[in-house]
């Protein structure tokens, strides 16, 4: 339970408190993903994991960088620091949780797949979100960042459709 509201005047303060949360999300990704790298069996899903990490390092720069600007255009923006996304906290715990407990390496991969996409997903349904905001509020220097990361994990997630479509059916057989 929250214990104080942030009580948003308006859609911009809300968008900026959202892109604060993104950032957390990210970096919350950055911290856990060196771990599914090392964890994934698979060679291709090792590579793409590697790569969306390396995307991910962008995605965060992106965000100061959005977040930098709306401090230079509005003084009463004092912090542009990272508040704490629960979801991606728990997205993170559970993918933590997967690699402990499956006991076969395809099967592992399968799961890390599916833990994967629903980050994937989240953060999809954030960034197209952010961005239809950065869009409505004239911030059209964000609205195209966040097209180009919005767009990085759209590939990732048929990327990691389409190495599923691989490995779930060998994850079935063991």
């Amino acid at each position: 339970m929250k214990w104080v509201s942030e009580d948003f005047k308006n859609l911009r303060e809300m968008w900026v408190f959202e892109l604060r949360m993104m950032l957390s999300a990210e970096e919350q990704l950055v911290r856990a993903m060196p771990n599914h790298v090392v964890r994934a069996c698979d060679q291709q899903l090792r590579q793409a994991f590697q790569s969306h990490f390396q995307e991910t390092e962008t995605h965060v720069k992106r965000l100061e960088e959005i977040l930098a600007e709306q401090k230079r255009q509005d003084h009463s923006i004092t912090t542009v620091g990272p508040e704490k996304c629960k979801v991606m906290n728990a997205l993170v715990a559970e993918a933590e949780d997967l690699i402990v407990d499956a006991r076969h390496a395809w099967v592992r991969d399968a799961g890390l797949i599916a833990d994967a996409q629903r980050v994937v997903h989240y953060e999809m349904a954030s960034y197209g979100t952010l961005r239809q905001w950065a869009h409505l509020l004239g911030e059209h220097g964000a609205e195209e960042l966040l097209d180009e990361t919005l767009k990085e994990e759209r590939h990732t997630d048929h990327l990691l459709t389409s190495i599923a479509e691989r490995i779930n059916p060998v994850a079935m057989t063991v």
